[in-house]
Formats: structure tokens, sequence, C-alpha cells
């Protein structure tokens, strides 16, 4: 084996290079720039009434309108780039804090979830650990537990208990998947070469299918190898009887029943799937089955005393999980999750290299909220919701939900007295699902035909969704979801003559 001369080295100059100028902004700077992006933005919230809510870009515009190269010397001046920002990327956005975003769920935003999103960004403290930031984590059990309690869940969900607790996620996707990840670990524990299965309804979201997915029980969505779909009743919420029938069938191949998750609100129609009936057909068939709840949309419309009923029987969870950004003026992104058994998720998900030892965590007085969740960084998100709760208050946060609610109401009667519409589900909250009347493929594409007229004039955005009918078949359907912060009866109003008059063409 022939040999090799090692690199040479490279020689230490013997004059040390000048300190290079790193172009930072100065305090004045930043003050001037903050000044302009804070204004730009309290603008922008003025005149979204006035703007298109759907982009009309092609594929390629944004990009054409960029220089391909990044630019070699420092220094844009905030006139050149508040400029850009005007007219390049505003036009390829669709403006989700429109009055007339009614598509999807909302993504809400405000003035105080704005600040808090600044300050979180100026403060850019990582509370991966108690010990790198004390106030990012105590702060955010703390407004865990005010969460809790505005949605009067059990006390074993609180920090105060012995084994619950909650904490901030990204995304109801991140919290489905910490669930399973924690069901997952303690089946194991119970049986650790049992052949899984997980359990949801058809109408569930896509996020539970992609989380077995992530976890390796699922080789592509299609795969239901250890996944069953439970069909669902008339109102498209979870049949106890069908879930019966599979978790039997399963136990009678000898398979292990881990996960179910029961949805407060789908995201098609904000079903609600019969969580008492669910839980006792799990303590009676699969015990140490968990028992998992995504209310992500609709369970900040349980704040509401009167529309807790959604969540009857949440005491017997595993799991439970809303989004604050969805509904609760609070920015993306921010996701309570809370369990009643903290101790499997944190086995699920504790990794402890020497690099993150330290002092607090050895004495197990600190939650490290790392443990919590898949990555390790995390942001502190904690700060936003504690100002939303501050400023608005929990019956200013009533009164919030309550009047999108009135709103939904007052569209689903102008539905019912228009002989040319349908309601297609039950209301639960804010969303109203609607369609022109009619049967077969001709009438769904009168229904899409219509819905590409109302996103095409700019003046609304609406989504769709398909829905079983009752000759069985799916259809489909308009969804009108109404739950972006600024709004109001007039612009409900407006969406539904502007409905009506393209319903004529």
């Amino acid at each position: 084996m022939s040999s090799q001369t090692p690199p040479t080295p490279p020689t230490t100059p013997t004059t040390p290079p000048a300190a290079p100028r790193i172009p930072h902004m100065s305090p004045e700077e930043f003050r001037a720039w903050g000044k302009q992006a804070v204004d730009f933005i309290a603008d922008y919230m003025q005149r979204l009434d006035s703007l298109p809510v759907l982009s009309g870009v092609k594929p390629g515009d944004i990009a054409a309108a960029l220089p391909e190269h990044p630019p070699a010397d420092p220094g844009v001046s905030s006139h050149d780039f508040f400029a850009d920002l005007e007219r390049i990327i505003l036009p390829g956005l669709t403006h989700w804090q429109s009055p007339n975003f009614f598509a999807y769920f909302p993504c809400n935003s405000s003035a105080p979830g704005i600040i808090g999103e600044l300050l979180s960004a100026g403060l850019n403290v990582n509370g991966m650990l108690w010990a790198t930031s004390p106030a990012a984590t105590e702060l955010e059990t703390r407004m865990l537990d005010w969460m809790a309690e505005m949605l009067d869940l059990p006390a074993h969900f609180r920090s105060t208990s012995a084994t619950g607790g909650g904490c901030i996620q990204g995304t109801a996707s991140e919290s489905t998947l910490v669930a399973l990840l924690a069901a997952r670990h303690r089946a194991r524990l119970a049986s650790p070469t049992a052949h899984l299965t997980l359990y949801t309804s058809t109408q569930a979201h896509s996020s539970i299918i992609k989380a077995a997915m992530i976890a390796g029980l699922a080789t592509n969505p299609d795969d239901r190898t250890h996944i069953r779909l439970i069909g669902t009743d008339a109102n498209h919420a979870m049949r106890p009887d069908l879930l019966r029938t599979a978790i039997t069938e399963d136990l009678h191949a000898g398979r292990f029943p881990f996960y179910t998750c029961a949805t407060v609100g789908t995201t098609s129609s904000t079903a609600i799937d019969p969580i008492p009936e669910i839980a006792d057909i799990l303590h009676a068939a699969a015990p140490g089955c968990w028992l998992h709840i995504d209310a992500a949309f609709a369970g900040a419309a349980c704040i509401c005393p009167e529309h807790r009923w959604m969540l009857r029987g949440v005491e017997h969870a595993d799991s439970v999980m809303f989004n604050p950004h969805k509904w609760l003026l609070t920015n993306f992104d921010c996701n309570c999750f809370w369990t009643r058994d903290r101790s499997a998720v944190t086995a699920a998900l504790s990794i402890t290299p020497e690099y993150l030892r330290n002092q607090a965590t050895q004495t197990g007085q600190v939650i490290d909220y790392r443990d919590w969740q898949i990555p390790l960084g995390r942001r502190f998100r904690a700060l936003k919701l504690w100002l939303v709760i501050r400023h608005y208050g929990v019956e200013g946060l009533r009164a919030y939900i309550r009047e999108h609610i009135r709103l939904a109401a007052l569209f689903e009667q102008w539905v019912r007295e228009d002989e040319r519409f349908e309601l297609a589900a039950p209301r639960t909250c804010s969303l109203v699902c609607f369609r022109l009347r009619g049967q077969g493929p001709g009438a769904d594409e009168a229904n899409r035909k219509l819905l590409e007229r109302i996103n095409a004039s700019g003046r609304a955005y609406l989504s769709h969704t398909t829905l079983r009918g009752p000759d069985g078949n799916d259809r489909f359907v308009l969804r009108m979801a109404i739950g972006a912060s600024a709004t109001q009866e007039r612009h409900t109003r407006a969406a539904w003559e502007l409905i009506r008059s393209l319903a004529l063409h």
C-alpha cells in the first residue's frame, strides 16, 4: 500500500488581518426600521378589506421579480425594501387576515398577538430547557393552566396534578404525532412485539395518517396495515358501533389497539365524535388504548360554557389539544396540548446527551419542554398567548367567539331561506357547509363553478370539501368558515349577496 503525504498546513500569517466591518444596524437604524415595519403592518391591517383575498399571480411570477443572485454589497435602504415588499410580495399573498377570508379554518392574528410575537422575536430565547430561560418555561406552564381553566378541563390535565400537564406545540399535527408516540411507547412496554393498530374516523384530519407514516406504522397514505378508518353517521361523526366491531376483530386476530383519535370539530364539517361512547368501548375492550382528542378548531368555542358539550367525555382522554392560532386571536403558531400521562410523553421523546445535562434538570423539580416535543429547540410562544389573554380577558375572548357563531347562524338562516341552496351538514359552531341543490355529477360541477366564480372575484374566499349525501354518495360542498379577526356582519352579508348573485349565472 503506497503512503500518502499529509497535506501541508496553511502558514500562519505574521500579522493578524484587520477585523472585517460587519454591517450591523445601529440602535437608531433599528428603531427607524422597526417603526416603519410596525406602521406597514398597521396600514396593512387597515386596508385588508380593500385587497383581493386570493392572490392572482401565476406560478413563477414572484421568482421572476426577484434577483437571481444575492447582493454582494451590504446595505439596503428601508425605502427600497418596503417598496419591494409592496411591489413583489403583497401581490403574491392570499390575505388570511382579510375580513372576507372564509376558506379552510381561520388563522387568527390580533394586535396583542403581533406585539407578543415581536417581543418573542426580539428576545429570541431558546426555551428547550428550564435552565436556558426559566421564565419561558414557567410562563408557558402557567398559560396552559390558565387555558385549561378557561376550557374547564379536568384537574389531571393541569401542571398541579401528579401525572399530567400541558405545553405549547407548533401545530395540531405535532400534537397528534406526540400523542401517537407516547401511546406507542406505552403499548410497547405492555407488549413489545404486538401488531399495533390505531383508530380514527374517515372524517379525521390527514395528520393522523401522516403521524402513522412518520412513526413507521404506514408506508404510504393508503397503507392500512396498522390503521383503521371508522365510518361515520349521517352527521359525519364516528360511529361507536363500527369502532367496537373493528377493535373486536383486531383483538381476535391478535392485534393490539393502542391509539384512538376522536375529533371535536372535523375539518370538513366540524362534526363532533361521541367521546363518552368511544371511551366506554375502549375501557371495556381495550383498556390500554390511548384516547387522543383533536379539537384543533372547535376547541376554542369551549371557553364558552354553553359550547362545552362538545368536549363531553374529555375526562376519559389521555391527551387533548386545540389551536389558539386558529380561532383565539393568537398568531400562528400556537397549539395547546395537554396530557394526563406526561411520563409516557417524556419517556417516548427524551434523550439527554452530556451537553444538555444541568443541575436544575437533575433536581427533578423543573420541566424541560424539549422532552414534550419532536425538535430540541423551541420559541417563546407563551409570550403572545399571555398578552392576548391579558388584553382581551376571558369575557372578551368569549364575546369574540360568540359573535362569529352568531354570524354563522345568520348565514345558515339565509341558506335555508333561499330555495336554490341546501345545507350539507349540521352546524356545530361557525362553519356552514352548503351547496346548490341537485344530484349527480352535473350538480357537483355547478357547485364547483360557483366556487371558482366566488374566489375569482377577489371579494371573498371560500374552500370546499366532499361529504356523503342522503343517497350515500359523496357530494361537492362549499364551506363558509367564519372566524377571521376582522370579520363583521357586513362582510358576512356581502359574501352571501355575492354568492347569490353569482349563482344566477
